[in-house]
């Protein structure tokens, strides 16, 4: 029996986002939403007071941080991604929000721990609770990863080579945090009454 021939390009992207998206609402459905008031509770809490707010996150995580460094920082928060040549040492009371799928990434677990050895809070986002990261943790939102796919989970599917590449490594998780993220700058936005306009006056104009 001759193999059936490969689909075309634009099918595979097809079915990728669409994929992609449904896992994307079935992690919104799941999230513990006491947890994501926590996390939005911290960040209202470091705008009211003042407080410094600083975001990690390694690989690709460090990427959807920055994206959401800079939302914050239009909402008018005093804003550091770690890592950055500019950004100053971290302080006690200032809020550290750290991601990590896993949570149990060298460098962000090292960072986290100096942190809250001087008195910073701080919040992660990961989909292991019993990580380290989620152990240490003053407030832990899950953000889960892969999910089943037709019954099966990823493993299960590369050892029968049943697998689908759609979401390679830890995919998944980045892109439900950074959809997840926009949605707490969305609720953030109307908290505190700030509008698209407002935001846009902080945006940067030296581009």
């Amino acid at each position: 029996m001759k193999n059936p021939p490969p689909q075309k390009p634009e099918e595979y992207v097809k079915s990728a986002m669409k994929v992609i998206a449904a896992n994307v609402q079935t992690i919104a459905d799941e999230l513990d939403y006491a947890e994501v008031n926590s996390l939005v509770s911290d960040i209202l809490s470091a705008l009211q007071n003042k407080k410094r707010v600083f975001v990690m996150g390694a690989g690709r995580s460090g990427l959807v941080v920055k994206g959401f460094a800079m939302r914050l920082m239009h909402l008018g928060l005093n804003v550091y991604v770690v890592g950055e040549t500019v950004t100053p040492a971290v302080e006690t009371d200032d809020l550290l929000i750290a991601i990590s799928g896993s949570g149990e990434t060298k460098s962000i677990n090292e960072m986290s721990t100096l942190a809250k050895a001087k008195g910073t809070r701080l919040t992660s986002i990961t989909s292991n609770r019993d990580s380290t990261l989620g152990t240490i943790s003053d407030t832990t939102v899950i953000v889960k990863g892969r999910t089943k796919v037709s019954g099966m989970d990823f493993m299960e599917r590369q050892v029968i080579g049943s697998h689908i590449s759609f979401a390679p490594l830890g995919t998944m998780f980045e892109i439900s945090t950074m959809i997840f993220l926009d949605g707490v700058i969305a609720a953030l936005m109307e908290i505190t009454k700030k509008s698209e306009e407002d935001l846009k006056r902080k945006h940067a104009t030296l581009e």
